[in-house]
């Protein structure tokens, strides 16, 4: 029945029908109606405007048209309260995507300044695509330690094509890249086409094109990489490899010595981290070494310094001066000293 009801009333309490509306006026009257008068008008009983009598189930009782109009009001309630709900999503979600729009236009007026390339073949069809268009020159910054023969191989092409247009090349490493016999077999192919230098630590990866469009990755495994060519992005990333660029050494020449007997490159190196308070993995991953390597000079170090603990290291780190960085021109500055404990070895 109340299929059939819905069917023929389809209407709510706040508007019944002629039938429902005299039936529920004559109940409300009189206090109640027989059961039989309402049958015509299943409504009444579906929105719950007339219900049983519990004293005779034969008549049917009118709900209070107080009670009803609570129930509708609340119901109208909810609504409105649903619709505004709707409304500020809608509208929070609007302000979201005109920023993005104005975010957009503003990016568009330089052209494609930031765009995400998602995928080792989107990034590679991107290098490629710079590689074409460059004239002049290309700067990179290579971290890590020693650089595997497959990325090599990876972008000789590039380079021997950049090459062949008379593009120049300067490349920046980490000084353990100089004990890769891959990097020396690319740069003797190179010839004076590319010019290397190194450091004791670089940046991540960046790959500049004619001064105008540079490349970083966007992740940690380098999935996903940022083209980059807003005038002023550029330019800064061009101030940090310059600067790098003017600090490194040429990779023709050798590594200052340090001036301390029995103390490498690296291991002033990682006395200076050590003395930043890095831990090994750190320290590692800076200088692109492993963390075994990494721990067999810290072992050397306390060695050399004669240190029984980290602790004990870190002060003889300081009173050697190894607490800094190393620098050419302080090899030259440093006066004479003696290592702690040390006295038949002196600083040069």
């Amino acid at each position: 029945m109340a299929g059939h009801g819905t069917q023929e009333h389809p209407h709510g309490a706040d508007r019944l029908c002629e039938a429902g509306d005299r039936v529920y006026s004559r109940a409300v009257r009189r206090g109640r109606v027989p059961r039989r008068d309402a049958e015509p008008v299943p409504c009444l009983l579906e929105l719950a405007l007339l219900h049983p009598d519990p004293d005779d189930m034969d008549w049917l009782v009118p709900t209070s048209p107080q009670e009803v109009m609570t129930r509708l009001l609340r119901g109208v309630y909810d609504e409105v309260s649903a619709s505004q709900r709707r409304m500020g999503s809608a509208v929070a979600a609007f302000e979201w995507y005109a920023g993005l729009g104005a975010l957009s236009t503003a990016v568009g007026a330089e052209g494609a300044a930031i765009r995400v390339l998602d995928g080792s073949a989107r990034i590679q069809a991107a290098l490629d695509e710079a590689t074409q268009a460059c004239v002049t020159e290309v700067l990179t910054v290579q971290p890590g330690g020693i650089r595997p023969e497959h990325e090599l191989t990876e972008g000789l092409h590039r380079a021997l094509e950049l090459r062949g247009r008379g593009v120049r090349m300067r490349d920046l490493y980490t000084h353990v890249a100089r004990h890769g016999q891959g990097l020396l077999n690319y740069l003797e192919l190179m010839g004076d086409s590319v010019e290397a230098r190194t450091l004791d630590e670089v940046i991540d990866r960046l790959i500049v094109f004619d001064r105008t469009v540079a490349f970083v990755p966007a992740n940690a495994d380098r999935t996903m990489a940022l083209e980059l060519r807003h005038p002023a992005l550029v330019h800064y990333l061009l101030t940090v490899f310059e600067r790098f660029w003017r600090l490194a050494i040429p990779l023709t020449a050798p590594l200052p010595d340090t001036g301390i007997e029995g103390i490498s490159h690296r291991e002033q190196s990682i006395a200076a981290l050590l003395a930043e308070g890095h831990q090994d993995a750190v320290i590692a991953e800076r200088l692109g070494i492993s963390v075994r390597t990494c721990r067999a000079h810290i072992a050397r170090l306390s060695e050399t310094l004669g240190a029984a603990s980290r602790t004990q290291l870190g002060v003889r780190i300081a009173q050697a001066g190894l607490d800094r960085p190393p620098r050419a021109a302080d090899v030259t500055q440093r006066p004479s000293l003696s290592l702690p404990d040390q006295g038949s070895r002196t600083a040069r």
